[in-house]
């Protein structure tokens, strides 16, 4: 299994990127989030997933883990495929569909072409499922001074804890990124954006 790939930017077609890594060329069905931050001609590494079934062998490449993780949680989405779950990360990024998750956001999804109000709303309900099975006890009490004075602050710390676990992060990790954040003067999508600079820095 690749875990990524590395080389120059060869070509970039709509919903394509080919990556030639010694001498051979991977066609990468990519987001066009990803496609925004690369350049033909560039090195790039391009986090993969493979899907592999009897007739074909496809893979799919991005710019970062935590877009490849959110691709691989809507797959998981019974009725979402590839075509599906590239679709909406190409309409929002990991840290916009995190917080479209846990507030509930139906339109975030239903923007994009072929997902309905049903499909929405099932993804919306299956992966909120998932992530708050996965954040159960993520944050500990009073571990970001100040926060635990208001109930705000303290629903913008739970929230924006949930959305990095949705983008693939351990409660370690997700407890040592947010330490130290001006948590009640953010937005839960400013909080995220500030602690994954801090976990890449």
């Amino acid at each position: 299994m690749f875990y990524y790939i590395e080389g120059k930017l060869s070509l970039i077609e709509p919903g394509l990127a080919v990556v030639d890594c010694g001498g051979v060329g991977y066609a990468l069905n990519t987001t066009a989030n990803t496609l925004s931050r690369i350049h033909s001609g560039d090195t790039v590494r391009l986090y993969t997933c493979e899907i592999v079934r009897e007739d074909c062998f496809d893979l799919y490449g991005f710019a970062t883990r935590e877009e490849k993780h959110a691709f691989e949680l809507l797959l998981g989405v019974s009725g979402v495929g590839p075509k599906a779950a590239l679709g909406i990360l190409s309409s929002n990024t990991p840290e916009a569909l995190s917080v479209a998750i846990l507030s509930g956001n139906e339109r975030a999804l239903t923007v994009v072409p072929g997902i309905g109000k049903k499909m929405a709303q099932r993804i919306l309900l299956e992966l909120r499922d998932k992530i708050s099975k996965q954040m159960e006890g993520a944050v500990p009490d009073g571990f970001a001074p100040g926060v635990s004075e208001g109930p705000a602050g303290k629903d913008k710390l739970s929230d924006a804890a949930a959305a990095l676990g949705v983008l693939g992060y351990g409660n370690n990790e997700i407890t040592a990124a947010l330490k130290g954040l001006d948590i009640p003067n953010l937005s839960v999508e400013d909080i995220i954006r500030q602690a994954l600079r801090k976990m890449s820095g």
